[in-house]
């Protein structure tokens, strides 16, 4: 049963007027909550066997955040083509760069296309992490999706199970309590 992580970059800094869009560095929020999502996904055995991760400069620091969790071997792809798509969801890059990974993890943008993608996958789940999906997908807010397909290619749309929706917010919560 493939699984979908679908990670929003983690807080970005616009501290820097002059800087691009897409050289945008972490705020000191983002990275606080990259760790703090790494940790939750290794304690959690959510681990990736491929990565698809934007290749502007918020997502991969939010992936090197990440990194000292992933204890194992996984494929990692930096694709532009999620920084620049123009569609509301990524899908189409799913189906083409999802290869044969069971647990398969992409670290993209919103304001629509991730928020977009997993509102358009998610068929069913519990009441409430579909109602926390449907109030909006945070930056570093993981959202994990089962699928009952084959394989990537045959990924349709209202197919999947949402098992777990974490925001920073719930972790923050978790670590002072």
């Amino acid at each position: 049963m493939p699984r979908l992580m679908l990670l929003r970059h983690a807080k970005s800094s616009w501290a820097e007027m002059t800087t691009s869009d897409f050289e945008r560095p972490l705020a000191s929020r983002g990275q606080r909550n990259a760790p703090l999502m790494g940790r939750y996904m290794e304690t959690n055995a959510l681990l990736p066997d491929r990565v698809l991760c934007s290749s502007a400069l918020r997502a991969r620091l939010t992936f090197s955040g990440l990194l000292p969790f992933f204890d194992i071997d996984f494929d990692t792809l930096f694709l532009r083509d999620i920084y620049d798509t123009l569609d509301d969801d990524y899908m189409p890059l799913i189906r083409h760069h999802g290869g044969n990974a069971q647990s398969l993890m992409l670290i993209d943008h919103n304001p629509a296309a991730i928020h977009e993608t997993a509102l358009a996958l998610v068929q069913n789940g519990t009441p409430e992490d579909i109602k926390r999906l449907e109030e909006g997908f945070p930056t570093a807010t993981l959202a994990v999706i089962d699928f009952d397909c084959e394989d990537w290619d045959s990924l349709e749309p209202q197919s999947g199970r949402l098992v777990a929706l974490i925001k920073p917010r719930d972790l923050e919560v978790m670590v002072v309590s």
